[in-house]
């Protein structure tokens, strides 16, 4: 029988990621809106056929997160959307958590919720046949507000390690996302500081409560200024910033790091991810990606027009690239 470890490792496999297909009803409906697509149920099942059927790319995609909708939905055909993954080696996940809310006490930030009744939830998810999670935790960074705070930090570090254990304890393996917003004008020494802050937590957390390490993936934000920070660091920077903080939190155990894009560009999630492996070939890690507009965004202005040939090729070109910069050898000329 496949152990945790085991499909942690095939969903961040040598030149390959995770993409991120597992946007809410709620988030869909606005990216559709964006493109002048109707946001039905049965346009959302079109879409996501188109990208989860697309041809060759379980070369270079591990894994899909899928949304409750999605994980339940089936192809033209009749083949629930699991299924059609799983035919292609490729690992189906889907995100659990319910939504972020205010954290009272700590005005401007947020805690995750969904742990009440999470087991079941996984047990279904199971039986439908995802075998990894995703929780995503949101930390907030204003130095004029002093945030984030302890307590948030605290708080959202507790919650991803009772999710990742309830993860394992139903068979999954969880996806551990302590996503640091990209929102603001910090700069890069503020964004390791909080990033070291926030990884050293969530790690004493997922020890305290005896989450196997080598049956996770943690999906972290890269350490990267925030977006109105006039002084935008070199992808050099980014990326070893990223690597070093991340030596000093993250145990070799851990089998793969898969960064979310967090409002980066097409380009620059893939270069950034690039110039990680290029210049750090000694991470005891897999240091991969789990993107999702990064991955999808061109992709969905092609299916916008119709176009739906030319939007699997983009999405595959993409994943292609990615999995390329995940071995160090993207090359800017194949773009």
């Amino acid at each position: 029988m496949e152990t945790l470890h085991d499909i942690a490792g095939r969903m961040v496999a040598s030149g390959k990621g995770v993409l991120a297909a597992d946007e809410s009803t709620g988030t869909c409906t606005k990216r559709f809106d964006s493109v002048g697509i109707d946001p039905t149920e049965e346009n959302r099942r079109q879409y996501r056929q188109l990208l989860l059927t697309t041809e060759g790319l379980e070369n270079h995609i591990g894994g899909v997160i899928l949304y409750d909708e999605t994980l339940r939905q089936k192809t033209d055909d009749g083949v629930l959307f699991p299924q059609v993954l799983a035919e292609k080696g490729i690992v189906p996940g889907i995100k659990v958590d319910m939504g972020l809310k205010d954290l009272d006490g700590c005005p401007g930030e947020k805690y995750t919720s969904g742990l009440e009744g999470l087991g079941d939830r996984l047990k279904e998810y199971y039986e439908l046949g995802a075998r990894f999670a995703k929780w995503r935790a949101v930390i907030v960074i204003d130095e004029a507000a002093g945030l984030p705070t302890d307590m948030a930090l605290q708080t959202n570090a507790e919650g991803l390690a009772k999710y990742a254990l309830a993860c394992q304890e139903a068979g999954l393996v969880p996806i551990v996302e302590p996503e640091t917003l990209i929102n603001g004008s910090y700069d890069l020494e503020v964004s390791r500081a909080v990033c070291t802050k926030a990884w050293t937590l969530v790690f004493e957390e997922l020890q305290k409560h005896n989450v196997q390490l080598d049956g996770m993936v943690l999906k972290p934000s890269m350490v990267i200024a925030g977006q109105d920070c006039p002084n935008q660091a070199t992808v050099e920077a980014v990326a070893d910033a990223t690597i070093e903080t991340l030596k000093k939190c993250v145990p070799a155990a851990v089998p793969g790091i898969a960064f979310l894009s967090g409002g980066q560009t097409e380009l620059q999630a893939t270069e950034n991810l690039h110039a990680m492996n290029a210049r750090h070939k000694d991470a005891p890690w897999r240091v991969t990606f789990s993107y999702g507009r990064a991955l999808q965004n061109s992709a969905l202005h092609l299916f916008a027009k119709g176009e739906k040939d030319a939007a699997q090729a983009s999405l595959l070109h993409r994943a292609t690239m990615n999995g390329n910069a995940s071995n160090g050898v993207y090359d800017t000329g194949n773009e």
